[in-house]
Order: C-alpha cells, then structure tokens, then sequence
C-alpha cells in the first residue's frame, strides 16, 4: 500500500555517499532544463496541481499556516489582485496563505500556492512592499520555473516529488529542527540545485513582477526600495540577515535593473489601504506571548505617538485589551473606531467578539447578521457567526451556515473543520465522518478520505438525498485513487 519510505531508502542508499564526498552546492554548477522548452513538456497542469496539493500538505505539517479568516481575506484579496493585473495569470489557479512565524519570506510553491511569512507583513513598510514581494512570486508561477527545475524528478511519484519539494523550499527558509526528517533532507539536499530559482529566473520574476505592480496600481519603485532595505540590514546583521536574502540572493545589480525598470514607469504613489496596516496590528498583537506585553507595546506606541495609522494602532490595542480579558477598556477602544468607520470587517468582528465575551450572545450574533444582510456573501463575517453560534451551542444552526459558507468556497480547509465540529456537536454522525472525509481530503490525504465516507454510508437513518451525494463523492475519490495509483506508482 505504502512504497514511500521504501523508495525514500532507496533514494537516500543512492545519494548518501556522493553528497557526503561532495563539494558544497552553491560551489557546483547545475543546468536547469532548456527555457524554451514546452511548459506541458515538463509537468502537465493537471499533474503541478496534484504536485501542489501534496505540497500543500507537506506544508501545513511543518508549518503553522494562519487559518485567521480576517488575515487570510486580506492576503487572498491583496494576491488576488495583482493576480488580475498579470495577463500571463489568466486562467491559472492561485492560494495565497500566511504562516505564523516572524520570518521575512515567502515561497512559491507547485499549483500556484503561494506563502506569505507573517514577518515579511511586518518587515513591509508599505503595502507596494509587500504587494512587490507577492507579484514576484505569482511571476515565479506563471513563467513556471519551479516546474522546469522539477522536471527531473518527473521520474518519481507525486507524494514523493512533493515531498522532496517541501523540503528543499522550506528547508532553504526554517531551522533543521522543523519537523523534517534527516534522510528527507539529504534527499532535499541532492535536489535543492534543480529547484533554485536561477539568477536569470529572479531577473524575469522582478521585471514580470514590477510590470504586475504598476498595473495593480502600486508603486514600481518599492521592489528596488524593499530590496535594497533588506540588503542593508542583512549586512548590519550579518549573522542573522533576512531569509528572503538567502533564498531570493540581492545584488547590487539586481537593485540597479529594478530602479532602472521602475523609472521606465515613473513614480506612482499610492497610499496604504486601511486593511494593510490592521492585519500589521493584528499580526503584531498576535506575536506578543502574553497579553500583558501586548497591553504595553500598543499602549506605549499610543501614548507616544509611534505610529503609521492611528485606528490600526489603536485597533492592536484594542485586541490586546480583549485577551488580557480587560473588556471595560475594549470596549472604549472599540467605540472609536466604530465612530471612524462603523462597517469596517475587522471592527464588526472585534464588537461581535467582545459581547460574545461580555455573556451578550444575542448582540453579538445581532451586529453579524445585520453586517451580513449588507454583504451576504462576506465569508469572513459569514465564519466568524458560525464560530460563535458553536461557542453558544447552537451547532444545527452553525452547521447550515456552514454548509452555505462551503458552498461559496469549497476547498476551505478551515471551513470543513469547523463543518466537523458542528455535526459531532449536532449529532449528525454521517456528516461528521463526510467532512471529516472532505477536511482530510484537502490536506492531500486521500485514502483516509475515503475510509471516512465509507463509515459515514455506514450510519442509520441517512436522507436518500445525503447518501446519494455521500455515494456520488466515495465513486468520485475512489476513481481519483485509481488513476493515482497508475500515475504515480514508480514500481508498477
């Protein structure tokens, strides 16, 4: 059933010995497959998305991906539209998610997902910064260079392929400790030169991503700007300088053509948007171990005046307020930026949330549904109402929300999961199995999948309509194991 760690031993038997006599890679010289080549040649589209779906779920296993709704929106929205400003991005699939660490990178992976670093967020002074960083990525995606820098390991199935991917990429960018197995990183090791974006390839990202930028209406000149910071405080901080200038090298010569591409455009400024500088207060609140170190910060910054927007700071103030259970002055925080802007999400939450805390259930879950009534199809206030129906214990009105919600974005792991605890909370054991079935199916685990929608046809009592949906789902994965199976299965 599983060759995996048969074909990892027989792989690492292979590699072992001429990586521990060899020289060290960046002193090798590797060719990456000819440019011009065929795209479909190297990996069909329907291959890098399962790649990417396996990679997907390497990756939720050794990182801490952000399942926030309101910093997961602002990132979907902020990539989604440079993604819209990028012609060769037409008809191609993108994800963009954050990973809660303070590390200032980010990575493109196989499938167009696209991590974001929640210190990265921070590190960026504007939004042009960070939107410069995202385009650069999304470029990486659609002039395929990861793909071409895989096509070797063609030779291999997806699981294993995604799995040697993973940890090259993120090997390059957290500690060795991260949960990665030693032989996997010998493996890594053997492949990192084939999947390392070339200079040739960085030059094409930031001319690709600068001309993305202007048409997304940012300033050109950030990329130069955040390159040549980064570069500055890598060479006051040698010891411990930017992940993104160990993975994404910075030269001298790659800030001039990025200038010198930049001032094709001219200056175009453009300022901030609101929700930029509330998911830096947001992440930033969020890093705090303690709340009382949260109160402090923002509280002094206030206090002082240390700040790039007055209601974002007093919102991470105001969040800080809230864990360190200090309600009475919260809810004083809160009633500014509701006068300053009354139907702002991040707002709206934080109101439904403090009288969810306040034991006023009924107004909190009133101040959603009229925000909903304006914006229907808002899934981050659509969420976060299920959340608190749950916390109330009302778990069959959570779960048709949901149901709805999952509607609208079906390939939302965070979604599922919640769709799971409102059914065992509701006593629907078929549909707790169902997505279950569904959460682990995102996460790349297909057979599991299907063993819980067996046991969901199992139950008693199933409406004929579920049990056909169930039944029609099973056929669906099942197939989807067959063809797997004769994919990627290297030994026949």
């Amino acid at each position: 059933m599983c060759r995996l760690p048969r074909l990892r031993r027989l792989l690492a038997s292979a590699l072992l010995p001429a990586l521990l006599g060899a020289a060290p890679l960046h002193a090798q010289h590797f060719e990456l497959p000819d440019l011009s080549s065929s795209a479909d040649a190297v990996m069909t589209q329907g291959a890098e998305t399962r790649l990417g779906k396996a990679f997907m779920q390497q990756v939720r296993e050794r990182l801490p991906v952000l399942d926030d709704p309101l910093l997961a929106s602002y990132i979907e929205s902020l990539g989604r539209s440079l993604v819209l400003a990028d012609p060769d991005a037409e008809g191609r699939r993108f994800t963009f998610f954050l990973i809660d660490e303070p590390v200032v990178n980010a990575f493109a992976g196989p499938g167009g997902y696209i991590g974001v670093y929640a210190g990265l967020v921070l590190a960026a002074q504007t939004e042009s910064e960070l939107a410069a960083v995202i385009a650069h990525e999304i470029a990486h995606v659609t002039q395929r260079h990861l793909m071409r820098g895989v096509e070797d390991q063609s030779r291999l199935s997806v699981p294993a392929t995604a799995l040697l991917v993973a940890a090259a990429i993120l090997g390059a960018q957290v500690s060795s400790d991260a949960g990665m197995a030693a032989i996997v990183g010998i493996q890594a090791a053997a492949i990192q030169h084939q999947i390392n974006f070339t200079r040739e390839n960085e030059k094409e990202a930031d001319r690709i991503g600068i001309s993305t930028l202007v048409r997304a209406g940012h300033d050109p000149y950030a990329m130069a700007g955040f390159f040549e910071r980064l570069s500055r405080a890598g060479q006051i901080h040698d010891s411990a300088a930017p992940e993104f200038l160990r993975t994404h090298p910075v030269t001298s010569n790659r800030i001039a053509e990025a200038l010198q591409r930049a001032e094709y455009f001219g200056a175009r400024q453009r300022p901030d948007s609101l929700r930029f500088h509330l998911t830096r207060a947001r992440l930033r609140e969020r890093a705090y171990d303690r709340a009382e170190q949260a109160v402090a910060h923002f509280g002094a910054t206030l206090r002082e005046g240390r700040y790039r927007d007055a209601l974002a700071e007093r919102y991470g103030y105001a969040l800080a307020l809230l864990r360190a259970r200090d309600y009475g002055s919260a809810e004083r925080e809160l009633a500014r930026l509701l006068a300053a802007q009354p139907s702002q999400p991040e707002f709206v939450v934080l109101e439904a949330e403090l009288a969810q805390r306040r034991g006023r259930p009924g107004e909190a879950l009133k101040r959603l549904t009229q925000s909903l009534s304006l914006s229907p199809n808002d899934w981050v206030l659509g969420t976060v109402r299920a959340r608190l129906l749950l916390e109330q214990g009302r778990a069959r009105r959570a779960l048709d929300a949901l149901e709805d919600l999952a509607r609208l974005r079906p390939d939302d792991v965070m979604l599922y999961d919640l769709l799971e605890q409102a059914a065992l909370k509701s006593g629907n054991r078929a549909a707790t199995h169902r997505y279950r079935a569904e959460r682990l199916y995102l996460l790349g685990d297909l057979e599991p999948a299907i063993r819980q929608l067996e046991i969901a046809l199992r139950q008693r009592d199933i409406p004929y309509h579920d049990a056909a949906q169930i039944q029609a789902r099973l056929d669906a994965l099942r197939e989807e194991e067959r063809d797997r199976r004769e994919r990627d299965d290297p030994l026949g």
